[in-house]
């Protein structure tokens, strides 16, 4: 299935990046589709070898490849050096879809309930059934999807989207030009709880979340208020779905991590990391900068370097895989066993 976008020619996109063209320069697309399933008047790319053999016989009209596969090609071509990072911002240009709003006017829908002291900026967009409730502070072109709620003393600065159904607590901080995705729940009491003889003690959780520039918050994902001090995400941060941010965790910027991530309390991630997804970081550790973590594994100490992590078993057939983890049971008895004998030599 093609993704309608507006019409822009070989010209146009080329501009977008920069980038040189190969082909006719008044070619037009209005659709975005795979290599395999593109067809006429419309735009795919070329970034990863497993897909070359539909690059030889793509129907697109326009494809975004590295020079050197443009002899390759049968369509017209974007030359770049990264073709998925070109897709990645033609496509944005491509198909913006925010809601505009006529300048210097705001559109707020008939069923929202807004409290008389919200600050509110130009030209912002509100829809059905938003609740916004004292003292919270709304900036330019800010658009709210049904159903959302804002606690008090919220604030949202320009450009921010919050997508339907998501929940921003108390004192919560949203930088400008971030994207929070629906059901996302932002400003959660973080899991304080002391134990009185047996019985649980909630403790309060007086910390905010700050959320600062350009950062994108996925689908359902929460992060938690700070315990005493605040639960900050740095500017550019990206994070996927399903995502746990527990209290007082610090993210530096432009760390990204995907999906079904647990970071516990008061851990530390720097910046420009990579976190696959299902990892899990223990409590107060400390992340340095450049490290990427692969999927599913345990994070039980800190990173003092920059690098490559993984830990955990690849899958494998169960029969093989219990033999495995009976002798992983072993390894103390045999590496003392070793180290005696190596002692009798």
């Amino acid at each position: 299935m093609s993704i309608p976008t507006r019409p822009a020619s070989l010209k146009d996109l080329a501009e977008v990046t920069g980038s040189e063209f190969h082909g006719d320069a008044q070619c037009t697309i209005s659709a975005i589709a795979t290599l395999e399933l593109a067809q006429h008047n419309e735009l795919s790319f070329f970034s990863n070898r497993k897909y070359y053999k539909y690059l030889l016989n793509t129907k697109a009209s326009i494809v975004i490849l590295h020079p050197d596969d443009v002899h390759e090609c049968p369509a017209n071509a974007i030359l770049a050096q990264d073709p998925y990072l070109a897709y990645a911002k033609i496509a944005t240009w491509l198909s913006e879809t925010r809601h505009k709003a006529e300048p210097e006017q705001s559109k707020i829908s008939e069923s929202a309930v807004i409290d008389d002291t919200v600050i509110m900026g130009n030209n912002t967009y509100i829809a059905a059934n938003v609740v916004i409730a004292g003292d919270c502070r709304i900036g330019d072109n800010v658009i709210i999807h049904p159903g959302c709620v804002l606690a008090e003393k919220v604030s949202i600065a320009d450009n921010t989207i919050i997508h339907a159904n998501v929940a921003i607590y108390a004192y919560s901080i949203i930088g400008c030009d971030c994207i929070i995705h629906a059901g996302a729940i932002i400003g959660s009491d973080g899991f304080g709880i002391a134990n009185d003889q047996g019985q649980w003690l909630k403790v309060p959780q007086l910390g905010r979340v700050v959320i600062g520039d350009r950062v994108e918050v996925g689908a359902n994902t929460t992060i938690d208020r700070g315990a005493i001090e605040d639960t900050i995400i740095e500017n550019g941060v990206k994070l996927d779905n399903q995502i746990q941010i527990a209290h007082n965790v610090h993210i530096g910027e432009n760390t990204a991590i995907a999906g079904c991530v647990g970071i516990a309390g008061s851990s530390i991630i720097g910046q420009s990391c990579a976190i696959g997804g299902g990892v899990g970081i223990l409590g107060h550790l400390n992340i340095a900068d450049r490290v990427h973590i692969t999927a599913t594994s345990l994070v039980t100490k800190s990173i003092d370097e920059a690098g490559i992590y993984s830990s955990g078993t690849p899958l494998q057939e169960s029969a093989q895989w219990h033999k495995n983890f009976v002798r992983f049971k072993q390894l103390d008895k045999m590496a003392r066993r070793l180290n005696a004998l190596e002692k009798k030599k």
